[in-house]
């Protein structure tokens, strides 16, 4: 009998990279599924450019030599689809692509490539349309409007520098007593709230949402279930804003929301299952993930309810991932079977 003898390594599982980021675009897809069905042609334009420009760019700077990693990787396409789930359906597709390119050059190759990057691409290109184009960025419409499938929003097709059409005429012309306002909106500056089942489903009112954060979870799920996330970050961030918001909501109703609220509107669940998860940017220890989460979703309410905006998800996030590395500094297990080391006098 003949023995054949190789080198390590013996694993011949298909696992890497390349596996857990294709299985986090399948999980994506029911999500952007819905994004469409809520606001037409306008939300799969705006999804198909930005991540477009995320490929270009990827391939533009792998070209130049500037970053580590493969256009296969689908590293940037992640990238691309959560930047456009953060973005108002109706935002200029021009400056989504600039949007994208921004998250690639400045959120990743300018640190080395993937595995290198110290913050979430996806945030870095969001934050940087935010500071660049604020109007724009804080433009929404009203989901369900009819004929989303046959007309785009307005706004989507201005020509690069030329300011966009009145979104807000466009919507009051096809429904009767809407908002264009987002939820966070309308609660921070007309004291309104929005029903929690609303918010939870996406599914009721001409509301100016993002995908459901139930369908959200589920895909989180599906993605904890396969162990391509660990539920420790997650659940870190919605705990510890929920436990922030029931605490202070007591003191003054009429000002803090319920916890209901503040787990189901905004970005909070994208970020927390989608971005706050981010391998890269976020502790690898059990404690720290805790701490880092914890960070995150305390942040984040704070930021909602003393900040100049409603939302603050994006920024906490981008906290979160700079205090990561020292998060890990002081949540790191200490090594099996060594002493520990004591200094010696000359």
């Amino acid at each position: 009998m003949s023995v054949e003898i190789r080198s390590a390594p013996h694993i011949k599982a298909d696992s890497g990279v390349v596996k857990i980021m294709r299985n986090v675009v399948w999980s994506l897809l029911p999500i952007c599924a819905f994004y469409i069905w809520q606001y037409g042609i306008s939300a799969l334009a705006s999804l198909v450019v930005v991540t477009a420009a995320c490929l270009a760019a990827e391939e533009f700077f792998l070209r130049l030599g500037r970053q580590s990693g493969d256009l296969g990787d689908w590293s940037a396409t992640i990238t691309g689809i959560l930047l456009a789930l953060t973005l108002p359906a109706g935002f200029p597709l021009w400056m989504g692509a600039v949007a994208g390119f921004v998250a690639i050059g400045l959120g990743k190759a300018i640190f080395g490539g993937i595995g290198h990057n110290l913050f979430n691409p996806a945030l870095v290109g969001r934050g940087f349309v935010q500071a660049a184009f604020p109007t724009a960025i804080a433009t929404y419409t009203p989901s369900f409007m009819p004929g989303r499938f046959s007309e785009f929003i307005p706004s989507s097709l201005a020509l690069p520098f030329m300011t966009p059409a009145d979104t807000t005429a466009w919507a009051a012309s096809h429904l009767d007593g809407v908002s264009s306002a987002t939820p966070l909106a309308r609660w921070k500056f007309e004291g309104v709230l929005a029903s929690n089942w609303d918010l939870l489903t996406s599914l009721s009112g001409h509301l100016a949402v993002g995908p459901s954060p139930l369908l959200i979870l589920a895909c989180g799920a599906y993605l904890a279930w396969r162990g391509y996330l660990d539920w420790r970050i997650p659940a870190a961030v919605l705990g510890s804003a929920a436990l922030l918001a029931a605490a202070l909501y007591p003191l003054n109703p009429q000002h803090f929301p319920e916890p209901g609220f503040v787990l189901f509107s905004g970005g909070l669940m994208l970020g927390a299952v989608y971005m706050a998860t981010d391998m890269v940017t976020s502790p690898v220890t059990p404690r720290g993930m805790w701490v880092y989460g914890a960070l995150i979703g305390a942040l984040t309410v704070i930021i909602r309810y003393s900040g100049g905006l409603p939302e603050g998800v994006m920024y906490a996030i981008l906290i979160g991932n700079a205090a990561t590395p020292m998060i890990e500094r002081v949540t790191q297990p200490p090594a099996f079977g060594t002493a520990p080391t004591k200094e010696t006098k000359a």
